[in-house]
């Protein structure tokens, strides 16, 4: 009987992740792309570890899982794993703490200056022949010395106001669990009222964890409250802003624009008016999808389920459950 750990990998990883398996004697593995329940639930309860995207592990599949030890997750969040179930049968949840941070921040920016600069405005004057009528298009605006506010303030967020400082913003941090004197020492200034400094901000970015208490966070009450020329930025996890209040926002021109990376519901409805709204700038939570990122999530992932195995996995990896 073979000592083989045996790990499934769910849904496809970069290669990188997947030698790092093939190259080592004391694991087997098998990579599936099917995430159905159904098909899940019976799959994983022979696997000792799994690695996971997006797919969804529900308390009935987890509670099925006898044998399984840690769930490695491809990427940050974690709101597609029950996460009780998983502390009631012993298992450990992992993160690629330390992946995606750059890919995502750049993308925040990315973001950021296509919505305050027009996003394809100008190359569609100049492709369609349309070059002499640049007088009469409408004026786009600066990032420089505009304030944003970063919610949430990890690895994303301290990647972020790198980048932020670099345009000349002015940084304002809202983490209740990081202090002033660490926001401060990258270069930004703590705020710990929420609803009030918002009022005063030209930009938002988002980088806080989907739960009961952000749910809805950004509604139509609080936008109401922001300046005109407001732009937020959401490469989070949907649902922390409520889709139909910020499309009615821009619809009333609440706000200058948003961008958004994640939505409530992915992929989103056909008819979903967020589709329609020329003020609002989507990609499809692709955030995270550079070559360079994709590499270093897949073998983050893997090398959290060996160091598992290993006893030396590093505790930062680790969901507190």
């Amino acid at each position: 009987m073979s000592n083989k750990k045996k790990i499934l990998i769910i849904q496809n990883i970069h290669q990188a992740g997947i030698k790092l398996l093939e190259d080592n004697p004391n694991f087997e593995f098998e990579l599936i792309e099917n995430i159905d329940l159904k098909f899940l639930k019976e799959k994983i309860s022979n696997f000792d570890g799994i690695s996971i995207r997006t797919a969804k592990l529900p308390a009935e599949i987890i509670n099925h899982c006898k044998k399984l030890k840690i769930i490695s997750r491809h990427g940050v969040g974690y709101d597609n794993i029950d996460l009780k179930s998983a502390k009631n049968n012993n298992i450990t949840i992992t993160i690629t703490t330390t992946a995606n941070a750059v890919a995502v921040s750049e993308h925040v920016m990315f973001m950021l200056l296509n919505i305050a600069k027009g996003k394809s405005m100008y190359d569609t004057t100049v492709k369609s022949g349309n070059f002499n009528e640049r007088n009469k298009l409408p004026k786009t605006i600066e990032i420089w010395k505009k304030n944003i506010l970063i919610m949430g303030f990890g690895r994303i967020g301290q990647c972020l106001i790198k980048r932020c400082l670099g345009f000349d913003m002015n940084v304002f941090v809202y983490d209740p669990y990081v202090t002033k004197e660490v926001i401060e020492s990258f270069g930004g200034k703590k705020v710990n009222d929420l609803y009030e400094s918002i009022k005063s901000m030209d930009a938002i970015s988002l980088h806080i964890p989907l739960n009961d208490k952000t749910k809805n966070l950004i509604n139509y009450e609080l936008l109401k409250t922001l300046k005109k020329s407001c732009i937020i930025i959401n490469a989070a996890r949907g649902g922390i802003i409520n889709e139909n209040d910020l499309n009615k926002a821009l619809s009333e021109n609440l706000i200058y624009g948003a961008g958004l990376d994640v939505f409530e519901m992915e992929p989103p409805s056909k008819d979903s008016p967020l589709l329609k709204n020329d003020k609002l700038f989507l990609s499809p939570h692709t955030a995270a999808f550079t070559e360079e990122c994709m590499t270093r999530m897949a073998v983050e992932t893997i090398q959290n389920i060996i160091d598992f195995f290993d006893k030396k996995l590093d505790k930062s990896k680790i969901v507190k459950l």
